[in-house]
Order: C-alpha cells, then structure tokens, then sequence
C-alpha cells in the first residue's frame, strides 16, 4: 500500500510516498538520493566515492527498504507509521565523531554561594551540567 509520510533527517523534513507492507517501508532510488544523498549503483548503496553492499536491501524494481538502507549505513531509524513518520538520524561513527568535538556556548553563572563559574574556565575537564526548569 502507498502511504505518504514524512521522512525527518538531519537536514530537512519531507513528505514522501512510501509503499509499505507488513516487513519493509520501501521509496524510490530517486528520493533516497533526495532526501540522503545516497544514490543506487550496481554496487550498493553509493555516497560520492563509499558504496556499500544493497544486499536485499533493493528490490527488482529498485525501490529501496528504508530499514535495511539505515542498518548497512548504521544509521539509527525511529517509524511511526500511524502518524506518518519515519526518522533517520546520522550514521553512528559521524555523530561519534561530532560529539568529541562539540563544545557548549561559553556562559556564567552563580553558583549556591554566589561565586560566579563561566564554562570556559572548565575547558579541557570533564563536568556536569544539570539544569532545572520549574514549570
């Protein structure tokens, strides 16, 4: 059954139509290049010059199994299919790589005795940030 549901990624929002049935949540090549960038070669799923084995992961048609695409390129993947949404994050090694080198706004606070402490004056240690909200 063709159902349209909007596939979340890290750069955009998109409506689709999606061919569902009871194991696989299949779209067309052209909007898997779309909406990742990933295109279907001979040799698998391709990103510039990385492919990766399709396995069965295209069907003879050359649509493509959303679920099967996120495991080879391990992406994580969240479905929703009563609301219309389907979620695929970034690859596992990518965000990996973006967390070791993330680095938090510098700001100021008091602390319970009202001795002030700015985030960069932690640079380079580990700390933990709680935060509160009452509402």
């Amino acid at each position: 059954m063709t159902v349209k549901v909007n596939l979340v990624t890290a750069e955009m929002c998109t409506e689709i139509d999606a061919e569902v049935t009871d194991s696989r949540i299949e779209v067309s090549a052209q909007t898997l290049q779309e909406t990742t960038g990933w295109s279907v070669k001979p040799e698998g799923f391709c990103l510039g010059d990385i492919c990766i084995p399709a396995k069965d992961g295209v069907d003879k048609n050359g649509n493509v199994d959303l679920v099967t695409f996120a495991e080879l390129t391990a992406r994580p993947i969240i479905t929703d299919l009563e609301e219309g949404a389907v979620s695929l994050g970034t690859p596992f090694e990518a965000r990996g790589a973006e967390l070791d080198t993330l680095q938090a706004p510098d700001f100021t606070l008091p602390d319970l005795n009202r001795e002030m402490h700015s985030l960069s004056d932690y640079r380079g240690k580990k700390i933990l940030l709680a935060a509160y909200a009452s509402w």
